[in-house]
């Protein structure tokens, strides 16, 4: 029987810190977003999973104000990301921290050098920049690191020195795409405690993209599933591990047979648990 859906967080009661309505973008005529439609609780932490290729990594770039819709809205605190000002979206984009795969850090630059970036273009005062980097090595837990260059640091230092220059500024809302990719397990798992932990430092709203479960269910209120453009399932985490909707066990079992392999068809149609948060 097909879960009833669950109108979106923040369209009844509190507004929504993030919502997405009817997003549509396509690329060289190849569709990417298909009527997406979603929305983030103030202080929610959201768990975007499905297949490579699917437009998670597109669909960031639009919460920040970074790629147009061809249709669709994106509001953030309510205010229509395209129907404002550019000035206006450059102070909107503000609210955000992004911290892109890998970290994307300059090699240049040393640790310290890498955090203070964002800070010192805004224009702060030298000894404000040096107490703003330390408190944010603290928050990821990276003390004595500040004149390292990322080469001299693991794959899992490099991603923590990337979320130590995103939460720079202070951001409320916070963007992760695929935090543990080629992590090994322990390290992945330090991830997670760090982003649990900036998320109660900051308390701050959280959208993350990942392929692993079991970060999935650890960081999230919510996990909801991308294929076809759309949301096709959302639910707290026991609830969409425990589905049985077809997508949901396919991705979650790691299976190659099921409607989200270029074979099967899946239909669209945005199913969610009954009564979730």
């Amino acid at each position: 029987m097909e879960a009833r859906r669950r109108e979106p967080a923040g369209e009844t009661g509190a507004q929504a810190k993030l919502r997405v309505e009817d997003l549509h973008k396509a690329f060289d005529g190849k569709v990417v977003l298909d009527g997406l439609s979603f929305s983030v609780k103030d202080g929610e932490s959201l768990v975007i999973v499905g297949p490579s290729g699917t437009g998670k990594s597109v669909l960031l770039k639009h919460l920040i104000g970074l790629i147009q819709p061809d249709s669709g809205r994106v509001f953030v605190d309510g205010k229509d990301v395209w129907a404002i000002s550019d000035g206006e979206r450059n102070e909107l984009r503000k609210q955000f921290g992004m911290s892109f795969q890998e970290g994307a850090l300059f090699d240049s630059m040393s640790v310290f050098e890498n955090v203070a970036f964002p800070l010192r273009r805004s224009g702060r005062p030298g000894r404000e920049v040096r107490q703003r980097v330390r408190e944010c090595l603290d928050i990821v837990h990276l003390p004595d690191v500040e004149g390292k260059r990322p080469s001299e640091l693991s794959g899992g230092m490099r991603r923590r020195v990337g979320f130590a220059r995103a939460i720079a500024h202070e951001p409320d809302i916070l963007l992760f795409d695929e935090p543990n990719t080629g992590l090994d397990p322990i390290m992945t798992d330090i991830i997670d405690e760090v982003i649990l932990n900036m998320r109660e430092r900051m308390d701050a709203t959280i959208v993350t993209i990942t392929h692993h479960m079991p970060s999935a269910r650890k960081i999230g209120d919510r996990i909801a599933l991308l294929y076809g453009g759309k949301i096709l399932f959302e639910a707290p985490p026991e609830e969409f591990l425990a589905s049985q909707d077809p997508a949901v066990r396919q991705f979650v079992d790691g299976s190659a047979e099921g409607p989200l392999t270029p074979e099967g068809q899946v239909t669209g149609k945005r199913k969610s648990s009954e009564g979730g948060a």
